[in-house]
């Protein structure tokens, strides 16, 4: 299987993640051989980290629209720059795990820049199993 999300050295939050303020420099980090389980880790506290996803490995018809203000905000000028990433909530088995499909994060891999963006969709939940 292909590599799903390139390993990045540092992302540079334009908006700071939720409850996060002061934390934005990350770098994106692979936990296994095909891309599918990254980590988000934080360059200033390298506890803080998230469990993210590409969407395509569990949500294959998930295809987010993001405001334009998101496009300047990340200085995204071509479509294979961007890559999207599902933050979990991991459980007590990959079962249990959920993905917020409502507030993916959005990587501008040519700038390096990314937000977590909340979307318009009231139907998106934030809390979705990872296995059906």
């Amino acid at each position: 299987m292909p590599v799903l999300t390139p390993e990045i050295p540092v992302i540079d939050l334009v908006h700071p993640l939720p409850g996060f303020p002061d934390h934005r420099r990350f770098a994106l980090v692979q936990l296994d051989d095909d891309g599918i389980l990254c980590q988000l880790r934080s360059l200033d506290d390298p506890s803080l980290r998230f469990l993210v996803v590409p969407p395509v490995a569990f949500f294959p018809d998930y295809a987010p629209e993001v405001d334009d203000d998101v496009v300047d905000d990340l200085q995204i000028t071509a479509g294979d720059d961007v890559i999207v990433l599902l933050v979990l909530n991991a459980g007590d088995s990959l079962g249990s795990t959920t993905a917020n499909l409502l507030a993916p994060v959005v990587v501008n891999t040519a700038t390096r820049r990314a937000s977590q963006v909340i979307l318009d969709d009231p139907d998106l939940p934030i809390a979705a199993p990872l296995l059906a």
